[in-house]
């Protein structure tokens, strides 16, 4: 499991290799993540929009952005937690994400960035 944590607000995130299927006469590389938003800080906050960094070792790079989380804005109250699951397709058998969660404090209104940290999509079988 990676972890990061920026002002008081931890981000943890696991991944798994869930397999792959050619689509268009091209092979995809299926991956699977759990993400874990603890919120270690005195002020409840809330989670406005992601921004995802998508690295193929194919040296392709995408990039996602949208509005909250799977189609909700979660408010996280101090000593509280937000789970989620989600997935990611790429073109090459390794890669990475990484990214930007901005969020609000709900008790005077600041927005700041908290990082997602860098973490490996790897198909296992290539590594061995």
């Amino acid at each position: 499991m990676i972890q990061q944590i920026t002002k008081g607000i931890k981000v943890s995130v696991s991944t798994s290799f869930e397999g792959n299927f050619i689509k268009n006469n091209i092979i995809n590389y299926a991956f699977s993540y759990k993400i874990k938003i603890e919120n270690n800080s005195k002020d409840a906050v809330q989670l406005l929009t992601r921004h995802w960094k998508i690295i193929e070792s194919n040296q392709k790079t995408k990039f996602i952005n949208g509005n909250g989380v799977l189609g909700e804005k979660p408010i996280v109250k101090p000593g509280e937690s937000h789970k989620y699951s989600s997935g990611c397709l790429i073109a090459s058998s390794i890669g990475s994400m990484s990214g930007v969660y901005t969020m609000i404090n709900l008790s005077n209104t600041d927005k700041f960035s908290v990082k997602i940290p860098s973490f490996k999509l790897n198909v296992p079988f290539i590594l061995n």
